[in-house]
């Protein structure tokens, strides 16, 4: 799964999650409120039970204790006593508007009702009387609701239907909406990540977020333009450098070999000459990394025995001649066994070729070199060791970091460019292979090239 995929489906599972916690918040307010509210509605100062029972009758006469009567004062009510016939025979405080006697009737209404506007509650002793309290209007609310049990069920489940087709509904449209910011975001995300690799893509300039897309294809366009314009002026000073360089290092090596001349000229001849040799090295490997970075390149497939290519990269550098402080030796691990991959031989043999003339360049009191070749579960693998002054671990972690540097090694009295290892690191991931910069011991720098094997 590429990253802008993986991005759009944690932005709907983050969608998702936010709607999840909406309706659980909502869930758990709801809950709050309610039992808030039944917690508040117990705790009420006024209870009509508690009123009836601090009312008594002694000897026919009623009577209600100073508790009962703070209860009406405090919440502004007044209450009567009904006998079984209805009629009042105790009140307190009760408007004179009222009746003072209820058919079963009216108190079969006031009960579940109001009593002429005025919210009553009523509690029927065990005695057969009936104590009533009255509030001021506007003071409570009174519901009372007589539903036939089919039509409270479909409410319920028209509900419960209702609530589960309108999240049903907002999951489509979110996932709908998401998924058409991808359609349309996608190919911007994704021009951005091949412009940050430097292989701009063309963008179709429509839809809502077509000035994006313009902006893209510009940036694109300018770094074309721009790269281009970079190999055409490298690969035109390389054409107009090979002419005359081939004319100073032939002369240069002719007045070198010319026995008539005094040493102290023979000396700068020659010293001219192997600067010609490093002015053309680096002329040909800014040639080669420009035409990896761009692509400009065609690299060969084609099955090749690496043990082979070890052995033809260190002929060569011995056939053009190695200083006797160098020692050279080449070995494998598996001997008289082959070890097949598919690659470009040409390349492969230019990448040991760089990393044995880094150990030269940058060792000039002469060093032990190995370049040895082997086989492991599925790899092919290159190592080229030294036995000279080694690097620093900060350089160390640069070089495995695959940060550029300007030398691999310390105290040579010369700035390098560091052109050489950038091939070696373009010719592995050109080849799928990984590179590892290592202490060799007792010192010494160690460098392993792994490839897929066939």
């Amino acid at each position: 799964m590429n990253s802008v995929r993986r991005f759009f489906r944690r932005y709907i599972f983050s969608t998702m999650g936010i709607l999840m916690l909406f309706l659980a918040v909502n869930f758990v307010l709801f809950a709050g409120i309610m039992i808030a509210g039944y917690e508040n509605s117990r705790e009420e100062s006024f209870s009509i039970r508690a009123f009836s029972e601090r009312v008594t009758r002694r000897e026919g006469v009623w009577t209600a204790d100073d508790t009962a009567l703070d209860m009406l004062r405090e919440n502004r009510a007044w209450a009567m006593i009904l006998d079984s016939k209805g009629a009042v025979v105790w009140e307190r405080d009760m408007p004179p508007e009222l009746p003072r006697s209820y058919t079963s009737a009216q108190v079969a209404s006031f009960s579940r009702w109001y009593l002429e506007g005025y919210p009553v509650r009523v509690w029927a002793g065990e005695d057969g009387f009936l104590t009533v309290a009255g509030f001021q209007p506007g003071t409570r609310v009174k519901f009372y609701y007589d539903l036939p049990f089919p039509y409270v069920r479909f409410m319920v489940m028209g509900g419960i239907g209702i609530f589960c087709a309108n999240l049903g509904i907002l999951l489509f449209l979110t996932l709908k909406n998401a998924r058409r910011v991808e359609r349309a975001m996608s190919p911007i995300l994704q021009g951005i990540q091949d412009l940050g690799r430097g292989k701009p893509r063309r963008l179709e300039e429509k839809g809502e977020l077509a000035e994006i897309s313009a902006g893209l294809n510009r940036a694109g366009d300018y770094m074309m333009k721009k790269d281009n314009t970079r190999a055409e002026w490298i690969r035109g000073v390389s054409h107009d450098i090979r002419t005359p360089l081939s004319m100073v290092l032939g002369y240069a090596g002719e007045l070198e070999e010319d026995g008539d001349l005094p040493p102290a000229a023979r000396q700068q001849a020659g010293i001219i000459r192997r600067q010609g040799e490093k002015m053309r090295a680096l002329v040909e490997n800014l040639n080669l990394t420009t035409r990896l970075d761009y692509g400009l390149l065609s690299v060969g497939r084609e099955e090749m025995d690496c043990v082979e290519i070890g052995r033809q990269a260190v002929s060569e550098l011995l056939n053009e001649g190695l200083p006797d402080r160098y020692e050279i030796l080449f070995f494998e691990e598996c001997p008289g066994k082959a070890v097949w991959m598919t690659g470009d031989p040409a390349l492969l043999r230019r990448m040991l070729d760089n990393l044995i003339r880094n150990s030269v360049v940058h060792n000039p009191e002469g060093c032990r070199i190995l370049v040895s070749v082997g086989s492991e579960t599925g790899t092919c693998a290159f190592l080229v060791r030294d036995g000279g002054i080694g690097i620093s671990d900060d350089r160390m972690a640069a070089l495995n970091g695959e940060r550029d540097i300007s030398s691999t090694r310390e105290g040579a009295g010369e700035t390098e460019h560091g052109l050489g290892l950038k091939i070696v690191r373009q010719i592995a991931a050109i080849h799928g292979g990984t590179v590892r910069f290592e202490r060799a011991l007792p010192r010494g720098l160690s460098v392993r090239i792994a490839f897929p094997a066939r």
